[in-house]
């Protein structure tokens, strides 16, 4: 199909009271696997890495490769820079021809994190790129650095935030956080309707590995429109390597199929309950 933007993906997934799966990737057998998995159910997807992932998966080597792939696919797939750190990082991702961009500038002031932003799309428009961005922190951490505390979003500044801003995206955090969790994350539903019913930008959740399917589908009916998974897709990979390994005949060929293999499995499970299908 085509190489997309995010705006066009969430206003379908609006449309559908669905959501658009955004799914890390770092390294070729990753972005292969999420994209036979969107031809084999015939779902757009996301295929994204973050700034923090880039000294071992460079972006001027894993950016052409992505882009290339959602440009040879049979469904529409948006490349995606999640949680820039660095207007610089954001420009080169946007040169290198991704269609949506985030720079996270949540930990900022609220006006420091509105001009920041404000600059980002701003540049984005240029390359006729969609802009995401974060109000409120979501917890954990991205990639093994340090820890945030979460901070719920405050509703009551969020449509402000989207309005002064620009962006075509929201990510929100209602208790999820990045990483793998210790337990069962409690949701604060309650606060992502509030944002919901106030803010008419599309939402989105970061943190959904180890979210329960049930959890994801009640945030889609409050909203959320892009769901980003990362932990599960690098933990397909360990697993689905150490299985590899444990065979007969192994070589790179073999193995290599095998990591392919386990991403697109855990890319088309979570696909699947993005697209509201029924739960068994």
């Amino acid at each position: 199909m085509a190489l997309v933007t995010l705006k066009e993906l969430l206003h379908r997934a609006d449309m559908q009271n669905t959501a658009v799966g955004a799914f890390s990737v770092g390294n070729m057998e990753m972005v292969l696997g999420a994209v036979k998995a969107a031809e084999k159910l015939n779902t757009p997807i996301i295929i994204q890495i973050a700034e923090v992932r880039l000294p071992t998966s460079p972006l001027e080597v894993i950016g052409p490769l992505m882009v290339a792939a959602a440009e040879n696919s049979s469904v529409d797939i948006c490349v995606h820079l999640d949680h820039g750190l660095n207007y610089k990082t954001v420009e080169k991702a946007l040169e290198i021809g991704f269609t949506s961009v985030m720079l996270d500038a949540s930990l900022l002031p609220l006006e420091d994190n509105i001009a920041l932003t404000q600059r980002v799309v701003k540049k984005a428009k240029e390359y006729g790129a969609s802009v995401e961005a974060e109000l409120g922190v979501v917890g954990g951490n991205e990639g093994g650095g340090k820890g945030h505390a979460i901070q719920c979003t405050d509703p009551e500044i969020a449509n402000e935030f989207c309005n002064k801003t620009g962006i075509d995206a929201l990510a929100v955090a209602i208790g999820n956080a990045h990483g793998h969790y210790t337990v069962t994350p409690e949701l604060r539903f309650d606060i992502l309707e509030k944002i919901h019913q106030s803010c008419t930008t599309p939402l989105v959740l970061h943190g959904g590995s180890g979210i329960t399917p049930e959890a994801f589908q009640e945030c889609i009916r409050n909203g959320i429109r892009k769901v980003n998974i990362a932990t599960a897709g690098f933990d397909a990979v360990v697993n689905s390597s150490k299985l590899a390994l444990n065979g007969d005949n192994v070589n790179y060929f073999s193995l290599s199929a095998a990591v392919a293999d386990g991403v697109c499995e855990n890319t088309e499970k979570h696909i699947r309950i993005f697209n509201m299908e029924n739960l068994k």
